[in-house]
């Protein structure tokens, strides 16, 4: 059609009675990856629980493809083809490797979508294949990091949301983690990119919003923000 994949018009969101959103809007195209930069707090998760479902805006709307997802719930939205990779990487510790990412395959089909296989990621990913037999709980931050974002693919998503997956993680192992978002970007799902690696999130997306208290406060090209130091300064300098 000739709508965007996601579009968020004018939404306003709040935990309790916090007003963390305002009138915040965004779109995503088909196969497109935008990046959401910003300080600490300013409503980058709060962005991504909207969408999601885990928060449900007041004001403003969310459509999925043309059709109204805001205040649906989160595996009604998730049913719908939208991913998500929360910034605590949700593994099961006891299971191994294999038996996470057999919890993460969805019946059903989204047309267009790849169909992603456990197989498919092990060959993707051979990090995560040489880890087959091993518990969730006894590999490494950033392979755990692999097998949250693998078992989110075999839903096979069209739209995928990362929250902080560089998080706390060495830089070899990051850029291991953008290298697989980067391939799973190449197959064709659109990605929304929460992170505060500028250098990676503003060459990786091709569009990138700045958020700054709870409103989008500049949005252009990865580039434009890289060569932009005043920019840096206002929105993103610790």
């Amino acid at each position: 059609g000739c709508h965007m994949l996601l579009q968020i018009d004018k939404i306003d969101s709040y935990y309790e009675n916090s007003h963390v959103l305002h009138e915040v809007s965004l779109e995503v195209d088909t196969g497109e990856m935008i990046a959401i930069l910003g300080r600490n707090g300013v409503g980058k998760s709060t962005t991504l629980k909207s969408i999601m479902g885990l928060v449900h805006p007041r004001n403003g709307v969310i459509r999925f493809k043309g059709e109204v997802i805001s205040g649906k719930k989160p595996n009604v939205i998730a049913h719908k083809g939208i991913g998500y990779v929360p910034e605590e990487r949700r593994i099961f510790p006891r299971l191994t490797v294999r038996e996470n990412l057999v919890m993460g395959q969805k019946t059903g089909k989204h047309a267009g979508a790849s169909r992603w296989t456990i197989e498919k990621v092990y060959a993707k990913f051979p990090q995560l294949a040489e880890r087959d037999a091993t518990p969730g709980g006894n590999i490494s931050g950033g392979e755990q990091q692999m097998l949250t974002l693998a078992r989110t693919l075999l839903g096979n998503p069209e739209l995928i949301l990362i929250d902080e997956p560089s998080e706390g993680l060495s830089p070899i192992m990051a850029q291991t983690i953008f290298d697989m978002i980067s391939e799973v970007h190449k197959e064709g799902v659109a990605v929304v990119l929460v992170d505060r690696n500028l250098q990676y999130t503003c060459t990786m997306a091709q569009r990138v919003y700045v958020m700054s208290k709870g409103a989008v406060g500049y949005s252009g090209s990865g580039k434009e923000v890289l060569e932009d130091k005043e920019l840096q300064t206002t929105f993103l300098a610790v």
